[in-house]
């Protein structure tokens, strides 16, 4: 498929600002992938599409504040740098992304605070991207205290205000344990503890992954041919408990939910020979698009995603290319919210 065919013009007013006041009660559009049928819901629906022996998959990864201030030796000029992934816990050494981008190179020292973290630059990676070493004597719980003081919640820039201190626990999941992420797992951020409790009461299981956020999954895709584009490698985890689970799940005919694109990303990348879930562990870089053959889920949870977006063409290979970009052409009518803070897509 096309670039351009994931294109379509998303309204200002339409990018969420603020999350929904209780997390359960943003809406949810239901789409039925085999006739397209369209639902009109708010998110506590959803246990009204599961039945006891199913089980729903989330990404457990936790949010840390990834975004930093800071300012450059001598000249004092003012500093964001992103952080993206530590490379070497010992050494303190970082991918990160800077900006202003221009002024930041190899061999300059930045400073955060009133001093309390300096970091030397000490590699070009893109024309953002920077390796920098954090000079930090302590041991990496130490180091995390400080950046826990001095970091920002990293919400994205399309949501036009300041960080609120009511961000720290709305750009997480609840069930968030394993940090990592530089971005939350959007579609699990619906769900509340009174809910879970709920599914539970039902008989619908819950069972976690890790995958550990990066930019790979908001990269802008630069290439029309979608083949050509490569995704960034993201750290995920997929442990005994959770293959347990699904594979039981599968064995009695019951159904599978991925919670968001990250969780099925990270399932569709642990998939044995026989279809089955395996453990597995390390960095997966799996790009899914149209078409695509799943092997595990039978629903998934999303939000409403950017304009070609690699989130987007997923939930199109999930639910049909026509039957998502006719729902997404709907929520638009409807005044659903998208993006990060948005409302629900569930994919049946």
């Amino acid at each position: 498929m096309k670039l351009s065919e994931f294109k379509f013009d998303l309204p200002n007013s339409l990018i969420a600002t603020y999350p929904a006041e209780n997390r359960d009660d943003a809406r949810m559009m239901v789409l039925h992938r085999d006739t397209g049928k369209i639902e009109h819901k708010v998110f506590k629906d959803v246990i009204n599409y599961f039945n006891e022996g199913d089980v729903m998959v989330a990404n457990d990864t936790m949010v840390f504040p990834a975004r930093l201030y800071g300012r450059k030796e001598k000249t004092g000029a003012k500093i964001e740098v992103f952080l993206l992934r530590e490379l070497n816990a010992e050494m303190h050494l970082w991918d990160v992304l800077v900006d202003p981008a221009r002024k930041i190179r190899v061999g300059n020292k930045l400073y955060f605070g009133d001093g309390d973290l300096v970091a030397e630059v000490i590699d070009n990676t893109t024309s953002r991207g920077r390796t920098i070493r954090f000079l930090f004597d302590g041991d990496s719980t130490a180091f995390d205290k400080v950046v826990e003081t001095l970091g920002e919640t990293p919400i994205p820039k399309y949501i036009k205000r300041k960080v609120e201190p009511a961000d720290k626990e709305r750009f997480q999941t609840i069930f968030a344990k394993n940090k990592g992420a530089v971005s939350a797992p959007t579609a699990g951020m619906h769900f509340t503890r009174q809910l879970v409790k709920r599914l539970q009461l039902k008989g619908v299981d819950l069972a976690y992954v890790t995958l550990h956020i990066g930019l790979g999954s908001f990269r802008q895709v630069d290439v029309e041919d979608l083949t050509k584009h490569k995704m960034d490698s993201e750290n995920f985890i997929v442990g005994t408990e959770v293959c347990n689970k699904v594979n039981a799940t599968l064995e009695n005919k019951n159904k599978v939910c991925a919670v968001g694109t990250t969780s099925m990303r990270a399932l569709e990348s642990a998939v044995s020979a026989n279809n089955r879930l395996k453990e597995r562990e390390g960095w997966t870089d799996r790009f899914i698009f149209p078409p695509y053959e799943f092997k595990i889920c039978g629903a998934m949870i999303t939000n409403f995603q950017q304009p070609e977006s690699t989130l987007l063409m997923m939930a199109a290979a999930f639910g049909g290319y026509e039957h998502v970009m006719k729902a997404y052409e709907i929520a638009k009518k409807e005044k659903y919210k998208f993006l990060t803070y948005g409302d629900a897509l569930l994919i049946v």
